[in-house]
């Protein structure tokens, strides 16, 4: 298995690259949560992968630093990427829930924590999906995939 992250396998102008990708899931999460397009938590994507996983583009998984050592965490993970790779669904590793909160509003109505650490980017119920910024991360998840990276991860820098 390779260990390189997609920055060192790329080369030249990878941290451009990364900031792009990294722009580009801002604008996909921005522009699919009024669509209601997004479904937000663990037990919630599992809930939604398991009744259409054909209508998920795209999967994030997300920790910070100190939530890395969290067995529970990582076995959900664990099964979250089995199934996402079995239905061709594309994953990315995130490491910055506080920036995620901030994009996908962060608390549910009543004022109560969004579980962030799986998120799930869903079709439209009328129509498929025809985005660059959502084709942009696609791209990147195929073009790790070849790198055999199979769930590539991206830094969300704070704003």
């Amino acid at each position: 298995m390779c260990n390189m992250t997609f920055e060192e396998a790329s080369g030249e102008n990878s941290t451009e690259r990364m900031d792009s990708v990294a722009n580009a899931l801002e604008e996909v999460l921005s522009s699919a949560l009024p669509q209601g397009c997004v479904t937000v938590g663990v037990y919630e994507a599992a809930k939604s992968l398991n009744v259409d996983p054909d209508n998920v583009v795209l999967c994030l998984l997300a920790t910070d630093e100190e939530q890395v050592e969290d067995v529970a965490l990582q076995i959900h993970f664990t099964l979250i990427q089995a199934f996402c790779c079995e239905n061709d669904i594309n994953i990315l590793r995130v490491n910055n829930t506080r920036r995620l909160a901030e994009i996908l509003g962060g608390v549910k109505p009543g004022g109560e924590p969004m579980d962030l650490h799986c998120v799930l980017v869903t079709n439209p119920q009328s129509t498929k999906w025809k985005d660059p910024a959502l084709s942009k991360v696609n791209r990147f998840c195929r073009d790790s995939r070849i790198l055999d990276q199979w769930v590539p991860f991206i830094n969300l820098p704070d704003r």
